[in-house]
């Protein structure tokens, strides 16, 4: 008797440990680089297919832009980016966060957890405070800044109690960051030819200040090692942990270190995909090293589609990063936002689960928040779903209509329809090697995805209905100021 007590209270105890969590999110990563995501895949990704096997994976999967920080916010939040801000931070951009906007690790932090942000921040830090009076306006030479001083409003403002990374990975200060403090001043301006040959395209790198010696080829493995450390350092701790890894990788600049050449047969930024999913191989061994793999949720995702390199690589290696579909990073098109999104939730999610709901990384936020009994207050992700009777297979669908958009033109999702209320962006040549009729004619464009996922022929002019039915429900979302389903009234 004494024994089955026992065991019945360590279950219980063990059932009632709030989980790890665990986001891996990678930049630039397309829908159609995934093995298995996509069978004709010329790009390895064992760790990635592993953890597809062992969790669910979603096809129909969408960031909130076709480009990185309105991605990043929106995920964070639980709230469409458009209804603050349209662009990204640029360099030395403040940030993108008001002070009474509750962040996902914010919530996370009043519920007990550990936060960490590894990785690519992107969201903005207020540089105007450790600008030098004596600097010219908007300078970003290395001495127009007092390196020595915190950097206020980035990640600890918003709910990381540790924060570790650069800014993005061709935007200054080229350096490391820790918390709120550089751990080596700048002391040089950026100069890519003491670095190493890129291996694909240009470094797109933007001026500014650089720490002697910085080597973008190690930004990867760096921040590697500083997740494998971290989720290690957790074993023991009196608190689970919430880690936001923001992968620089594989945006541009394409830089695969050596030992990664080759390995794909897409080109360097194969290689650079591949050796992204050994990052992620590291970072969940080192969960099942430390014995914490059974009570942490792993959520992967990317912020955006591939950018247009993608266009020469398809010509050159017969590898389309978005296949099977229509468009690439800033595209309002499916390519640019459908994002390859994986959830492995021990004890909720079965293994190699394939959902085909309509889902948004905005919804973490409510499905994070209903796993841990809070109460969301109604001036917080505003535009979140819970997830969580989808992930246990309790539902078929969560959410009908999605909101995608870089700037302008909007689009709306309502089902199987799509409209995209003005003119998408094309690329001629690609259009015509993949056999995609002229319709340049008309406003607007529809699309049925169920009958042409790769939004071949636009159906506007057959069906205006579903035209003026969309844009009035893209008009009322976009006035009202929310989406959730819990503030409807």
């Amino acid at each position: 008797m004494k024994l089955l007590i026992f065991f019945l209270t360590a279950t219980f105890l063990h059932a009632a440990e709030k989980p790890n969590i665990l986001v891996l999110y990678a930049d630039d990563l397309g829908y159609g680089d995934l093995g298995c995501f996509n069978p004709a895949s010329k790009i390895p990704t064992p760790h990635l297919d592993k953890l597809a096997s062992q969790g669910m994976r979603f096809t129909d999967a969408h960031s909130s832009s076709g480009i990185c920080t309105p991605s990043r916010y929106a995920m964070l939040t639980g709230r469409h980016h458009w209804r603050d801000f349209y662009g990204i931070v640029n360099a030395f951009g403040g940030s993108v966060f008001k002070p009474e906007r509750l962040t996902l690790p914010e919530m996370l932090q009043s519920q007990g957890y550990k936060t960490a942000t590894i990785g690519k921040w992107h969201l903005g830090r207020d540089w105007n405070a450790i600008r030098k009076p004596s600097a010219k306006k908007n300078g970003i030479a290395p001495e127009d800044f007092d390196w020595t001083k915190p950097i206020p409003d980035g990640p600890n403002a918003h709910g990381f109690d540790y924060a570790f990374g650069d800014e993005v990975i061709n935007f200054p200060p080229y350096c490391w960051i820790e918390n709120d403090k550089v751990l080596k001043t700048p002391d040089t301006m950026m100069d890519t030819a003491k670095w190493k040959k890129i291996k694909e395209g240009n470094w797109e790198c933007r001026p500014g200040p650089m720490v002697t010696g910085w080597d973008p080829y190690q930004n990867l493995p760096e921040t590697t090692r500083r997740g494998v450390e971290y989720i290690k350092a957790q074993k023991d701790a009196e608190k689970p942990f919430f880690l936001y890894f923001a992968f620089p990788s594989p945006h541009a600049p394409i830089i695969p270190n050596d030992k990664f050449d080759g390995k794909s047969q897409a080109g360097p930024f194969g290689d650079f995909v591949y050796e992204t999913d050994d990052s992620i191989g590291q970072l969940l061994k080192a969960l099942e090293d430390s014995g914490q793999a059974d009570n942490t949720i792993i959520i992967f995702s990317a912020d955006n589609g591939p950018e247009n390199y993608a266009y020469e690589r398809d010509e050159k290696y017969n590898h389309w990063s978005a296949h099977p579909l229509r468009g690439l990073k800033r595209d309002i098109y499916e390519g640019g936002h459908r994002v390859p999104t994986i959830i492995k939730w021990p004890g909720v999610t079965k293994p190699g689960v394939i959902n085909n709901a309509l889902v948004s990384q905005i919804d973490f936020m409510a499905t994070i928040a209903a796993a841990l009994n809070y109460k969301l207050p109604d001036n917080a992700a505003e535009d979140s779903h819970n997830l969580l009777p989808l992930l246990k297979g309790e539902v078929e669908t969560v959410r009908t209509t999605h909101i995608h958009n870089t700037k302008e033109p909007y689009a709306i999702r309502h089902g199987d329809w799509v409209l995209i209320d003005g003119k998408g962006t094309r690329n001629a040549e690609w259009l015509k090697r993949h056999n995609y009729p002229d319709d340049k004619k008309g406003p607007v464009e529809l699309y049925n995805l169920k009958t042409d996922l790769s939004q071949k022929h636009n159906v506007a002019a057959k069906h205006p209905e579903h035209v003026t039915e969309l844009q009035a429900l893209l008009k009322k979302i976009r006035e009202q100021g929310h989406s959730a389903p819990r503030l409807e009234k």
